[in-house]
């Protein structure tokens, strides 16, 4: 199954076991999802249900993975099951909470999860049905698991690997983020010395919708000609990290690493050297 789905390919779905999840963010996010919403999608945090945020970033980052114990039961309180066929949408053309939950959902062990193309603005534009309130939907069973199936790699690992040459890390913030020339969200700015920055803005076309499997894989292939073949994926804070991790899924690459604690917590520790390219 592809990780991505158009909208007019979710507009024709018709399947008793599916899940269609609301992961927009920002400011009043609740009060926005009531007002409107794809009819039947189901609101999921970012914050509260994708994320547990800890007391200091300099130890997890800004969005630390929720334990799986947790996880298995925001499922359960969403009515989702074993056989769920999920979809998932936000309005930043999936680079935000959209990719971070197929990615979670991937890694507690779903097949069926997608990701919509193209966003909420995209479902509006195919016609499909939207709604307002809220959902109500029946608590399923705990799904068990004990721990999570895609690699993730830790602060000292990324380290280690940099200094061995042993892997990429890929930071995919803007480009004015890695260089160092300001920081929007994070204490301090620059990237980690030794990655190399691939923005998830290019994983688009102009429409904000993905570039082809062909044009990514043939993109990537280039991109990362004669570096080590092992990926280690970051962003700010583990959460647009997985943007570029889903356009690598698509394209058809082995799914590769995601540091999740990324810029926000390799900055915030301390001794941890800053580069910047200015």
């Amino acid at each position: 199954m592809s990780p991505i789905i158009s909208p007019s390919e979710l507009k024709k779905l018709a399947t008793d076991n599916l899940i269609i999840l609301d992961a927009r963010t920002g400011k009043d996010v609740v009060q926005n999802y009531l007002e409107k919403h794809i009819k039947g999608a189901l609101f999921i945090d970012l914050d509260n249900d994708l994320a547990e945020i800890g007391e200091n970033a300099a130890f997890g980052g800004r969005h630390p993975l929720p334990s799986i114990e947790k996880f298995a039961e925001t499922l359960s309180d969403l009515g989702i099951s074993e056989n769920s066929e999920i979809v998932v949408y936000d309005d930043k053309n999936a680079s935000n909470a959209a990719a971070r939950a197929w990615w979670m959902l991937k890694s507690f062990g779903f097949e069926k999860v997608q990701v919509l193309d193209g966003g909420m603005q995209a479902a509006e534009k195919e016609g499909m049905e939207f709604s307002s309130g809220e959902e109500r939907v029946e608590k399923t069973p705990l799904i068990k698991k004990d721990h999570w199936f895609l690699p993730v790699s830790k602060l000292e690992e990324v380290e280690n690997e940099l200094k061995n040459d042993s892997a990429t890390v890929i930071d995919v913030r803007d480009a004015y983020r890695y260089r160092g020339e300001s920081e929007p969200i994070d204490l301090v700015a620059g990237h980690i010395p030794g990655a190399i920055n691939i923005p998830f803005s290019e994983n688009l076309d102009e429409n904000g919708f993905f570039l082809s499997p062909e044009v990514l894989k043939e993109k990537y292939k280039k991109l990362l000609e004669n570096k080590p073949e092992n990926l280690i994926i970051h962003c700010g804070s583990g959460v647009t990290a997985c943007h570029t991790i889903l356009a690598l899924d698509y394209a058809g690459f082995t799914i590769p690493n995601l540091y999740v604690g990324s810029w926000s917590e390799w900055s915030r520790r301390e001794g941890k050297e800053i580069a910047k390219d200015l």
